[in-house]
């Protein structure tokens, strides 16, 4: 008997972008290394690199995240 089962079915609602195959789907059909999610809807989960993206640039452009110290030695 396997300690750990693989759950091959999501629950209703669950919405996920599968990176590898560029798609929605409902419930995780793909490996959690290939998607993003799971989103509320169908619609979020069809934005979901629109969102990634718009995060990828609110964290370059905030000066939280940037280490003041590198950047005056010149290493950014």
């Amino acid at each position: 008997m396997a300690l750990f089962r693989k759950r091959t079915a999501g629950k209703p609602g669950e919405w996920y972008y599968c990176l590898k195959h560029q798609k929605v789907e409902e419930g995780p059909e793909c490996p959690a290394k290939d998607r993003f999610g799971p989103y509320p809807g169908r619609d979020e989960a069809a934005h979901a690199m629109e969102l990634a993206r718009e995060r990828d640039l609110q964290w370059e452009n905030d000066p939280r995240w940037h280490d003041a110290s590198a950047r005056d030695r010149g290493e950014d």
